[in-house]
């Protein structure tokens, strides 16, 4: 179980303080909100303030002398071991939290919970002495779900009304427009001898309404494209790919099952990734070729989209045109998925995201 800090208060040993001092410093640590335990070499639990027991669940005397094993989730056990040994090989006397990761603990009635947590340690006569603070951010946490579920609910709110819009463009006004070329052809076509001023202006009117058709059927794609809808998700990258070609004049490879099947919100999500992925790279890239990979993993669903353009610093700092990757990434992180960035200057930009799958939907 990786550790990271809120605060540091190495441990003192006793044996070097006279008694009114080691009185008054147990009752600094048990005045203490955070939790406070220290473990020997052994991982031992030496020390285990009021804060801690009340945390955790577990008395002072249940504790004393007890695995630090004890307070941790099975799962998380084998690699807090490996982090403390890594930790203690440093040499460095204490980490302090910057990194925002949230750790486990494990209470006395067997709840798991979320906590922040640091760590220090310290050489002592009797042995190295390591201290963990932690405070208990179950809360935090939970309102963290809270705004996510219902920013994945707002997401899912406006994609249904870009669906229904979309029909509709698709579905009226885009046939009434066709409709009325139509009339206008048949117009041009029985009027018999017109001044050609007339016939010029229905031909204008006519390349008038081609362009309002295409513009329509152009805008309900972008709004939501039906294909999506109609007949899946890969068919619905495939053309995506493939208009981007169209568009823009540069190659685009879309490696994809063709027998793979999400529900929502995950088949927009990875639609939308892929859509914004690609609008960047016509963008900012001047790329001669692009590939889209899609893949669904046994628990994860993996896409990338990589190009051999210009690249750029990832170092650097954020300018207005990646608001389209802050884009992708929030789609990503409201369904608990991670994104990962590659780009060097001249040697093209690679984007990965990686979305983990509920047990139903990998199971599908």
């Amino acid at each position: 179980m990786p550790l990271h800090p809120i605060a540091d208060l190495p441990p003192v040993p006793s044996g070097d303080l006279p008694g009114n001092a080691v009185a008054l410093l147990a009752g600094v640590l048990d005045s203490a909100m955070d939790g406070i335990i220290t473990v020997d070499q052994e991982q031992s639990v030496v020390m285990f303030n009021r804060a801690a027991e009340r945390i955790f669940g577990w008395s002072r005397q249940q504790v004393l002398g007890q695995p630090l094993d004890k307070l941790i989730p099975q799962r998380f056990r084998a690699g807090h071991g490996r982090h403390l040994a890594r930790f203690g090989a440093t040499g460095i006397t204490s980490r302090r939290m910057g990194d925002g990761t949230v750790i486990h603990g494990l209470r006395a009635n067997g709840e798991e919970f979320p906590l922040d947590a640091s760590i220090s340690q310290l050489d002592t006569p009797q042995g190295k002495l390591y201290t963990v603070i932690l405070r208990d951010v179950t809360e935090r946490v939970q309102a963290q779900e809270e705004r996510s579920a219902f920013a994945a609910a707002a997401h899912a709110i406006r994609e249904e009304e870009k669906s229904r819009v979309a029909r509709e463009l698709h579905d009226e006004l885009a046939q009434s427009l066709t409709a009325l070329k139509m009339d206008a052809i048949w117009m041009r076509d029985h009027v018999g001898e017109m001044p050609t001023s007339a016939r010029a202006k229905l031909d204008s009117m006519l390349a008038t309404l081609d362009h309002a058709v295409a513009s329509t059927r152009r805008i309900a794609a972008d709004l939501r494209p039906l294909m999506l809808d109609d007949l899946g998700l890969a068919p619905a990258i495939e053309w995506l790919a493939s208009g981007f070609t169209q568009r823009f004049g540069v190659p685009c490879e879309a490696v994809i099952d063709e027998d793979l099947e999400l529900q929502e919100p995950y088949a927009t999500a990875v639609f939308r990734i892929v859509q914004e992925s690609l609008a960047n790279v016509a963008k900012h890239a001047q790329a001669k070729r692009a590939r889209v990979l899609v893949e669904k993993r046994p628990d994860t669903i993996l896409l990338s989209v990589r190009d051999d353009g210009r690249g750029f610093e990832t170092a650097a700092p954020r300018k207005p045109q990646s608001l389209g990757l802050m884009g992708l990434r929030e789609r990503a992180h409201l369904l608990k998925g991670e994104v990962r960035i590659e780009s060097t200057p001249g040697q093209g930009t690679l984007i990965e995201v990686r979305i983990p799958l509920p047990a139903l939907e990998a199971a599908a």
